[in-house]
């Protein structure tokens, strides 16, 4: 028999306002604005076909009926909480991984396949940002940050190298020829918006400061400028770990023998209190042989 049920999206914008007293910091516990929370709430009283809240300028209160339906819904959400985590301990650990998006999208993503095969019970559950690690929230299990830094409280390990240096694709490599530093005069120099001086770095430390491209190019994030390359558009400072694999197929090419710059490793940073927690400790063995099979190659 089929159940006749409100929108759940419904149920939980009324059960937050229900328990916090207020709309505003329901919508602040859901990452939601208050419009939306006020929306739900009305949706769920045209369901009903009662009101749930008595509305007095700036507060709100329930209903008589609204409370005893709060304690129910309470009940059922409380359920619902309790099956999920007993569901997700039973079918194994969680590893919550926050990392910068463009190390993730070109280096860790493509390699997460090896990782599952070695430890098909771990399930990994990756989340992209740039915040400064002492930004964000006690979320993850490891934090993924550029480096060695130290920060009170975590246990920082370098796994991964890399340098900068210039790339592009070989097809833009036979349309312009690019042989020495001052060929780049003809090119266009994709820039990324992070690292707005890169190729002021670079350009002096081949001795041809100053240099007038063709053209420039800026992106908003490194992958795109990366993409950029590889799509023949222009020549892009490549982070050596991140475009070791495309070097490898030879789907870039480094055209100018130097110099590269030096840039910061890639570093795991775990809280001293979590360091012997296996699914920490089997992850961070993992991407350490990764990095030194990076360094080897």
């Amino acid at each position: 028999m089929r159940r006749s049920l409100p929108s759940l999206n419904a149920l939980r914008a009324f059960e937050a306002a229900a328990r916090l007293g207020s709309f505003k910091a329901a919508a602040t516990e859901l990452g939601v604005t208050q419009g939306a929370v006020s929306q739900q709430v009305r949706l769920l009283e045209e369901w009903l076909r009662a009101p749930l809240f008595e509305r007095h300028n700036r507060r709100v209160a329930l209903t008589p009926a609204a409370r005893a339906y709060l304690a129910e819904i309470g009940l059922a959400f409380d359920r619902i909480a309790a099956a999920t985590a007993q569901y997700g301990h039973e079918a194994g650990p969680v590893l919550r991984v926050n990392a910068p998006a463009s190390f993730a999208l070109r280096w860790l993503v493509p390699r997460l396949a090896g990782f599952r095969e070695r430890h098909p019970t771990i399930r990994v559950r990756l989340e992209t940002s740039n915040q400064p690690l002492e930004s964000l929230p006690d979320l993850h299990d490891v934090v993924i940050r550029g480096g060695p830094d130290s920060f009170y409280g975590y246990t920082t390990r370098p796994f991964l190298r890399e340098e900068r240096l210039p790339v592009c694709s070989p097809a833009l490599m036979e349309r312009l020829p690019l042989r020495t530093a001052g060929d780049l005069r003809g090119h266009t120099l994709l820039h990324t918006l992070s690292l707005p001086r890169l190729w002021d770095d670079w350009l002096a430390a081949a001795g041809v400061a100053g240099l007038e491209p063709a053209e420039a190019l800026t992106l908003d994030h490194f992958y795109l400028t990366l993409q950029a390359a590889l799509d023949g558009i222009g020549v892009a400072m490549g982070p050596t770990a991140l475009i070791a694999d495309d070097l490898a197929r030879g789907r870039l090419v480094t055209p100018l023998p130097g110099p590269s710059l030096p840039a910061r490793s890639y570093c795991s940073y775990v809280r001293d209190e979590r360091q012997a927690e296996e699914p920490i400790t089997l992850f961070l063995g993992w991407i350490a042989r990764e990095g030194n099979l990076h360094a080897s190659s």
